[in-house]
């Protein structure tokens, strides 16, 4: 390029133009800057909803460092203080009261324990609505023992060793029944039956059979024989007259057995008054 082109192009761009500049808008208007704001406004309303919905639970449900309401986690498990409801399986190693109040479990149906093992096994099931008790060993530690208020059925029941094993009823009777029979075995001890009034044993359509090398029968009525057939009850021989030490047992047309004092034949009358007045 000469000079003198230079000079004129110069001189052409430094007039000034008679034409109006455009500009070009940057940025969002019209309808989408509203649509922007629109969505703004809403996640603000939507925050500050779930900001006092979050509050609200917090204090509803009493959330604080150590748990929620009723509920503290501690070092130990997890402690609940007053009513509880649950809705579904409640799955726990251990449950304990406090000392000072007791354990109640309540529902409107019936309440089920599983006790299962190490491959999920059920080896245990306690059904309190249903007063059903399957387990296969029941251990019961308490110095009071059980109480039960119905029936107990069972294949086994047996003490700890060096223990007593005691069954009783206070204020109604205590039966034992078996399809196919009883058996109470003392292997190494004394078996006693005692009662207040009478001890009854029967058997329908077998027998009773007493098996020992040594039978005693204890606080039998004596009676005395006389050549005349007279009786008289009485429990010791008189002084005047030998020392009796052999006595002959004898059965009543009832059942009842007395003793009478031996001699060289029978001795025992069935018109003794000890018979009479059975």
């Amino acid at each position: 390029m000469t000079r003198e082109q230079y000079i004129l192009a110069t001189q052409q761009n430094s007039l000034p133009r008679t034409e109006h500049p455009q500009f070009y808008p940057v940025g969002i208007y019209g309808w989408r800057k509203r649509c922007l704001y629109f969505f703004v406004l809403l996640l603000l309303v939507t925050m500050i909803v779930n900001l006092a919905m979050t509050i609200w639970i917090l204090k509803v449900m009493n959330f604080t460092v150590d748990g929620m309401g009723n509920l503290r986690v501690t070092k130990k498990g997890i402690r609940l203080e007053g009513i509880s409801e649950f809705l579904l399986p409640l799955y726990v190693k251990e449950i304990h009261s406090r000392k000072d109040s007791p354990l109640v479990l309540q529902s409107d149906r019936n309440v089920t324990v599983n006790a299962r093992n190490h491959m999920g096994q059920l080896t245990g099931q306690l059904t309190v609505g249903e007063c059903n008790f399957t387990v296969f060993y029941l251990c019961i530690l308490g110095t009071e023992g059980a109480v039960f208020g119905h029936s107990v059925e069972t294949p086994h029941i047996r003490a700890e060793p060096s223990q007593d094993l005691k069954l009783e009823s206070p204020t109604r009777s205590l039966v034992m029944e078996a399809p196919r029979g009883v058996q109470v075995n003392a292997a190494a001890g004394d078996l006693k039956a005692t009662c207040r009034k009478e001890l009854h044993l029967q058997s329908t359509e077998g027998e009773i059979f007493l098996n020992a090398d040594t039978i005693r029968l204890g606080n039998l009525p004596v009676g005395s024989f006389s050549s005349s057939s007279s009786f008289s009850s009485s429990s010791s021989p008189s002084s005047s007259a030998p020392r009796q030490t052999i006595y002959e047992l004898c059965a009543c047309p009832n059942g009842k057995l007395y003793l009478s004092p031996a001699g060289a034949g029978s001795t025992c009358q069935s018109s003794s008054n000890i018979c009479l007045w059975s």
